[in-house]
């Protein structure tokens, strides 16, 4: 099974670190609002390696964090006239219950950053005792970046060339412009924590290195999220581990690309911004995991609710033709004629592991599987089918398609009407 690996920028064969094991950790929301659908593709990418995984014999132990301290988490609770309590915790069952209703597996363990402070700590002591790390005398922690010769590993950036064109918060405590925060000292009203530097909270790159840790020990065989975490946010992890813990935090780093819609990058300003909530009353989740999956994890998604709706579409076809089948195979019929649809679908089967071994080349594995569709319904149209190779046929879809979390028999005709409409309404439908 090769996996592009983005530290290296080459596809890698997957070798456990203790088969048949698989540790991954993919990077959580920060539970400040509703996902948007840019969150819900990374999101769906990793929940069908993981299936994938699972379906080829690797005992997946998958952990996904939720960040429930940030400061976005703090401005939201001051618009809201609220506690960042009640908007984390708010935000988290919202996030868990859309997970859920996308058919995305709950991970094996889900840590939240508020829970695992003592952790946090305890790394941040580590690095400061190896002078990885700095306490200020206002309260505040930093990671010396330069002392960790592996700096940029992970992104490809070089520490020396980082400053050039880069806007640096100024900061007359920090020893040099590009270290990062590790504690943040308390300020009047946000949370707060004790710990051996005063009342504070981490800093956002802090909470996932020692989560990982803590959870799947240092290195994990894959670490992923979208595209937008490889630099600053994996890059500093990473080093965090390389400091307290001795190692890469991962053999293997993945990350998903962006969505854009219509063609533009989603924006509230451009009236192109969808969270997941609304694009589910919209359309199954079935629908909008075919859509996403006919891309590639890696390459730029354009969503529309067009293409929506033609993936709507696609998806009746499967549901179309399994009905049919359990119609035919119900009526007690003998096979007629045989046909090599049984060793069709057998081939086929290999076709799709060969492209999902290739990196989950989802959109490959689909075409696999259409190609399939294709075949058994000239043979469902036959004078004389053959009807236990059409079952074989449906079995294999059905599994196959499970293995990418679809499930059919969701999408009812009143729903692919209404993403017609939806589409029409906003000009994507002609």
């Amino acid at each position: 099974m090769q996996i592009y690996n983005s530290k290296t920028h080459r596809k890698e064969e997957l070798k456990p670190i203790a088969p048949p094991k698989v540790t991954m950790y993919v990077c959580g929301p920060t539970v400040y609002d509703e996902i948007h659908i840019g969150n819900a593709r990374t999101f769906l990418s990793f929940d069908v390696i993981r299936r994938y995984l699972t379906y080829r014999g690797y005992d997946v132990i998958f952990a996904q964090n939720l960040t429930d301290v940030d400061d976005k988490i703090i401005a939201r609770a001051a618009e809201k006239n609220t506690t960042p309590e009640a908007v984390a915790s708010e935000f988290s069952e919202k996030f868990i219950e859309r997970m859920r209703a996308f058919n995305v597996l709950d991970p094996s363990i889900r840590p939240r950053a508020t829970q695992e402070i003592e952790a946090m700590c305890a790394m941040i002591s580590d690095l400061i005792e190896k002078k990885h790390a700095y306490a200020t005398e206002g309260g505040d922690v930093y990671f010396s970046v330069r002392s960790v010769v592996e700096y940029g590993e992970v992104s490809g950036r070089k520490v020396d060339e980082l400053l050039v064109g880069a806007r640096v918060e100024e900061n007359a405590e920090k020893n040099d412009p590009l270290d990062f925060a590790l504690w943040k000292a308390a300020k009047p009203g946000e949370p707060a924590w004790k710990s051996p530097w005063g009342l504070g909270r981490p800093g956002w790159h802090t909470e996932c290195a020692a989560m990982v840790e803590k959870y799947l020990d240092s290195p994990v065989d894959i670490h992923g999220g979208g595209s937008d975490l490889l630099f600053p946010h994996h890059e500093n992890e990473n080093a965090q581990a390389r400091g307290a813990f001795g190692t890469e935090l991962a053999h293997i780093w993945m990350h998903g690309g962006m969505l854009r819609v219509d063609g533009e990058k989603m924006s509230k300003s451009l009236g192109n911004f969808y969270t997941l909530a609304e694009v589910l009353e919209h359309a199954t989740a079935p629908a909008i995991r075919l859509l996403m999956l006919q891309t590639h994890y890696r390459s730029p998604l354009d969503f529309s609710y067009a293409r929506l709706e033609g993936a709507a579409s696609a998806l009746a076809r499967f549901e179309n033709f399994i009905s049919r089948v359990e119609w035919l195979s119900a009526q007690g019929i003998e096979r007629f004629e045989a046909s090599d649809l049984a060793e069709t679908s057998s081939l086929v089967e290999r076709e799709f592991q060969e492209a999902m071994d290739d990196d989950f080349n989802t959109a490959s594995a689909l075409g696999a599987l259409f190609g399939l569709l294709n075949k058994a319904n000239v043979e469902l149209d036959c004078d004389a089918p053959d009807v236990e190779g059409l079952q074989v046929a449906s079995d294999t879809i059905q599994r196959l398609l499970g293995v990418l979390g679809i499930s059919l028999g969701a999408c009812e005709e009143e729903d692919r009407s209404r993403l017609l409409e939806v589409a029409r309404e906003l000009g994507l439908g002609e």
